[in-house]
């Protein structure tokens, strides 16, 4: 697929927060039970009119070609989770490619005697709810969030993580000292958590408006 880089600058999993989602244990929570998935390509579209990163955002089809406003896979659509083969393109039918998690690989590969067998049914059960929900109107607008409440929803992912389910895999025993240590500790982790993508999505976008008054400079 040809991307007009002049138009769209190209994540891919060397960007920070794509590279982020694979190696941060918390997030195999994300997409096992979740089903939340991030695409293998992301584009952000360039433009000289300051809109939200969200309205920016479009991920392509392989297939098909054919580019998806981020905003397709929101909470107020109830597309943003249950992806868990990767992103339906309701353009061909076919699966937009996603990264995938270590941890998430780790623990696939140490259960796959359980669903393997089940793979291919489960895929296609998948496939038509895929169909049903996307063949429904969808809501293009931008959703609403808030930094904090992000933060607190991912502190509330790896404290499930990390003091319940890593000590069940790993055989480590779970204490109620534990269990009252990690509220505050993942609470607060949580909002910094938020904090710092507010930031870094705040400095993304004063950089891409500098980006572009320097070019439209230089064009003059």
């Amino acid at each position: 697929m040809n991307i007009d880089s002049e138009k769209y600058s190209i994540r891919t999993w060397i960007h920070p927060l794509m590279l982020h989602w694979i190696i941060n244990p918390g997030v195999a929570f994300n997409e096992l039970i979740l089903g939340q998935r991030i695409p293998k390509i992301l584009l952000i579209e360039k433009t000289r009119k300051i809109k939200p990163l969200a309205e920016r955002s479009f991920i392509p089809c392989p297939h098909c070609n054919t580019l998806h406003s981020a905003l397709k896979w929101t909470p107020q659509n109830k597309t943003a989770f249950g992806n868990w083969f990767g992103l339906y393109c309701d353009h061909c039918g076919q699966i937009i490619p996603c990264l995938t998690n270590l941890t998430t690989y780790l623990i696939l590969g140490l259960t796959s005697p359980v669903w393997y067998w089940f793979r291919n049914y489960l895929k296609a059960v998948w496939l038509k709810k895929q169909q049903e929900k996307f063949s429904k109107p969808l809501n293009m607008t931008l959703p609403q969030h808030s930094w904090w409440y992000a933060g607190l929803r991912w502190g509330l992912f790896m404290y499930i993580w990390a003091v319940i389910l890593n000590p069940l895999l790993f055989r480590d025993e779970i204490t109620l000292k534990k269990l009252l240590i990690g509220i505050p500790v993942w609470i607060s982790g949580g909002l910094l958590f938020g904090l710092c993508m507010k930031l870094f999505m705040s400095l993304s976008e004063k950089k891409s408006t500098a980006n572009h008054a320097l070019k439209s400079t230089d064009t003059e």
